[in-house]
């Protein structure tokens, strides 16, 4: 009897193992596929896309315009012109305002979310690469490539109130949403971090196993940064708290990371066609889970967090005769949408 016992026992460990097994290897799938390809006609290079779910609205920068797309149908809905070498697109959404980061003109566009039209231009730093909207503070930040600062402008009044000396080439910026701005410190491999409220560097923490960081979010209830690191392909975890290195995961070439909070999921775009999963077990621990099929060139993302889908700009490229970057073939730009 004992012996039949031991047996019983022993077969429901070994199911109670598998079973748990099998469980933990779906979860760590997520899923996601690509579901659609959104054609955009214009010509020119892209950076950065941002998808605003409130307005069920993607804005795609395209060349010296913004493309604006319909998050549902996938259908192009309208533009915003004359955005001179177009990075990226934020919007303070109480306001009824958009910004956009002009690179060949160093100037700021504002539109008016209902009409498209620009309302303003105005003044910044040198090559203005990321912008974002700190919803803390009601700023808009916007990270200066050539002048390495970043230009603060207050959207109530559309005025610059301060330009912050960074030392380093900025690359991207998040806020904490409790009076901290974390910017990404390309050259130095730094994330640098502001006061929002005195606009003072305050520290610097070191990304000890990362070069040259692009792509960053924060996951606000954890205090963690998740850093995608171009220049050796790595993402690294930091505690926004301390700037404690955390973690260290393989991914691609990237040049941008998303995190959805509701699913603990950090997307890190590749160039060589593919998208990094990390997820967030808790707040120190992280697991590398899949590599999520793209399309080459496909390097900067955005995600809509209401549906949970991603969107990332791509094109057929060819070899540039001249060297650097390559060359896109005209009339291939499209936007990849990658969901469930």
């Amino acid at each position: 009897m004992k012996l039949k016992i031991k047996l019983f026992n022993f077969i429901i460990l070994v199911s109670v193992l598998a079973f748990n097994q099998q469980n933990a290897t779906a979860q760590d799938k997520t899923g996601y596929r690509k579901i659609k390809s959104l054609p955009i006609k214009s010509a020119g290079g892209w950076d950065y896309l941002f998808a605003v779910p409130e307005l069920n609205r993607l804005y795609v920068s395209h060349g010296n315009q913004v493309n604006i797309i319909n998050l549902k149908t996938g259908d192009s809905t309208g533009i915003i012109s004359n955005t001179q070498g177009v990075h990226g697109i934020a919007v303070a959404l109480a306001l009824n305002k958009g910004y956009t980061s002009n690179g060949k003109t160093n100037t700021v566009s504002v539109f008016d979310l209902r009409t498209n039209k620009v309302i303003a231009t105005i003044p910044c730093g040198s090559n203005p690469d990321a912008i974002f909207y700190d919803d803390f503070s009601k700023k808009i930040y916007t990270c200066n490539g050539k002048s390495e600062d970043a230009t603060v402008i207050d959207v109530a009044t559309d005025k610059v109130v301060a330009t912050i000396a960074l030392g380093a080439k900025p690359e991207t910026a998040v806020s904490n949403g409790k009076g901290k701005i974390f910017v990404n410190a390309e050259t130095t491999n730094e994330v640098i971090v502001i006061d929002a409220m005195t606009y003072k560097v305050v520290t610097r923490y070191k990304i000890k196993s990362g070069q040259e960081p692009t792509g960053l979010d924060i996951d606000r209830k954890t205090n963690r940064l998740f850093i995608a690191c171009g220049g050796n392909k790595t993402m690294v975890i930091m505690d926004a708290t301390n700037g404690d290195n955390l973690a260290k995961f393989p991914i691609g070439g990237s040049d941008g990371l998303v995190f959805d909070p509701a699913l603990k999921l950090a997307f890190a775009s590749n160039g060589e066609g593919t998208i990094s999963v990390v997820r967030e077990l808790n707040a120190d621990h992280f697991k590398l889970i899949q590599s999520i099929p793209s399309e080459k060139s496909a390097r900067t993302i955005t995600i809509d967090l209401k549906s949970h889908h991603l969107f990332l700009s791509a094109a057929k490229t060819v070899a540039n005769p001249a060297g650097g970057y390559p060359k896109m073939v005209p009339g291939t730009f499209h936007v990849l949408e990658i969901g469930k």
